[in-house]
């Protein structure tokens, strides 16, 4: 088999948590990382520059809306998702599969018919077609076209979208072209224990690149969450990326790194700044309360972000009073980093086997905290 264009590297581990190196064809991802979400070539409201300050590795970008708009060729036209986004550094795209999830398509074997959201025209995506695209993009990795569920569902559904997500990622695997791009499977199998033990064992027999664990995230508990992780990491190839889709909470990612898995993205930090709310270690909070609005702390006390490093909680209350656009890409930013510094900070802590103390000093300082704690912190 010729080298694999995507591959992980291990560094360091502590207990089942693990730190590494994702090397692909833009360079390379510290793990456990962070991908900010770039839905249709752009993380809302900021720029490739600003992703570098605050320390991004790695984007994701989603394959259903660029196939429709601008179009997958016209991407290509424009240097490939690289060029026309103006970043440097590894992408990755998802299939559309969660997107087109929420459009309640036609789903039969020969893969999902669905309206666009834009005009609503016919939409016919394959698996073969699915990666055509991805291709076409030029994304670092592009995922399989699988078959999400919500939860809660019977088994017997849960058990059908997983068997045929399996024989889609074996069609996928024969539709690829490009060497020099990765293609990850996608495990299924909701929060049964033995469905997605399968799942992960007759992917992982397929021999991918690296390893997506879909269909979480929709509905399930935390403690859901856990079961379907601890059923389905055991069964993956302990040299290969594993990567947790569309989850971004600090409770949520802790608990997976802790588990063992290496890579995540999630439009959460993101989406909460554009509606003013301010991740912070104490406690998250709305900066649209009225008591901050003579107040003039940063955000957060210690962080490193651009905007806690010049603006006050009173002026970037008043940005959202006046619904100044520039608002939400500061929150943005500072969300951001917060997000990424996690993932780094707990990096550092598996390197120096002190994950278990990292993981209970943060949730404890959440847990002991409500809203107002951050004005203290």
């Amino acid at each position: 088999m010729s080298e694999r264009p995507v591959t992980w590297q291990s560094i360091a581990s502590d207990g089942a948590a693990r730190a590494g190196i994702l090397h692909t064809p833009h360079g390379p991802v510290k793990t456990p990382g962070f991908m900010p979400v770039g839905t249709r070539g752009t993380v809302k409201g900021v720029d490739a520059a600003d992703l570098q300050t605050v320390g991004a590795e790695m984007l994701l970008a989603n394959t259903y809306h660029l196939m429709l708009r601008p179009g997958a060729s016209t991407v290509a036209a424009l240097g490939e998702l690289q060029g026309f986004m103006a970043w440097n550094g590894p992408i990755l795209t998802d299939s559309g599969g969660y997107q087109v999830f929420s459009l309640d398509p036609v789903v039969n074997e020969d893969g999902v018919v669905f309206r666009s959201t834009y005009d609503g025209s016919r939409v016919d995506l394959s698996p073969e077609r699915a990666v055509e695209v991805q291709e076409t993009l030029g994304s670092d990795v592009a995922m399989v076209l699988d078959v999400l569920v919500g939860l809660p569902a019977d088994r017997a559904v849960l058990e059908a979208a997983m068997e045929r997500t399996l024989r889609w990622s074996e069609r996928a695997l024969r539709a690829k072209t490009r060497d020099d791009r990765s293609l990850f499977g996608i495990v299924q199998g909701g929060t049964d224990p033995d469905l997605r033990a399968r799942s992960a064992h007759d992917t992982a027999a397929l021999d991918f690149d690296g390893f997506g664990i879909g269909g979480l995230s929709v509905g399930e508990s935390d403690a859901d969450r856990d079961v379907a992780l601890d059923a389905s990491i055991p069964e993956l190839p302990a040299d290969r990326v594993r990567y947790v889709m569309g989850l971004g909470d600090t409770e949520g990612l802790l608990a997976c790194i802790a588990r063992g898995v290496d890579l995540f993205d999630c439009v959460l930090p993101t989406r909460l700044a554009r509606h003013g709310k301010v991740l912070h270690p104490a406690g998250d909070y709305s900066i649209k309360r009225a008591e901050w609005a003579n107040d003039r702390e940063p955000l957060q006390q210690d962080c490193d972000c651009p905007t806690c490093a010049a603006y006050s909680r009173g002026y970037l209350r008043h940005l959202f009073a006046t619904n100044e656009l520039l608002g939400k890409r500061l929150l943005t930013l500072h969300n951001l980093r917060y997000t990424l510094r996690l993932v780094a900070n707990a990096r550092n802590a598996i390197e120096t086997g002190t994950f278990h103390a990292f993981t209970e000093t943060t949730l404890d300082r959440r847990r002991k905290s409500d809203e107002g704690a951050a004005t203290t912190a």
